[in-house]
């Protein structure tokens, strides 16, 4: 299950992507992104489980500027694995 929850501060829009996050989760995570506009904050601190294709779609938004927040160790562990392979 997959739960994504919008807030925003006025200037900063973060999206709480919650429960599990995997590849037939992505067109609905890009489109929520894509709709926040450029300064977007993703907060992954109740994300419980991920695959390949989402951690390397939170490579993508990390280069371009998406901050990660709260981010689990052993996903910032392979988000780095995934970008020394790149």
């Amino acid at each position: 299950m997959l739960k994504l929850e919008r807030s925003s501060d006025g200037e900063r829009t973060t999206i709480r992507i919650i429960g599990h996050a995997r590849s037939e989760h992505l067109r609905e995570i890009v489109n929520e992104v894509g709709s926040c506009g450029p300064k977007v904050t993703l907060d992954l601190e109740e994300v419980t489980i991920v695959d390949v294709h989402v951690v390397r779609f939170l490579v993508t938004c990390e280069e371009q500027g998406t901050e990660l927040r709260h981010c689990p160790r052993y996903i910032r562990e392979w988000i780095s694995r995934e970008q020394q392979q790149r």
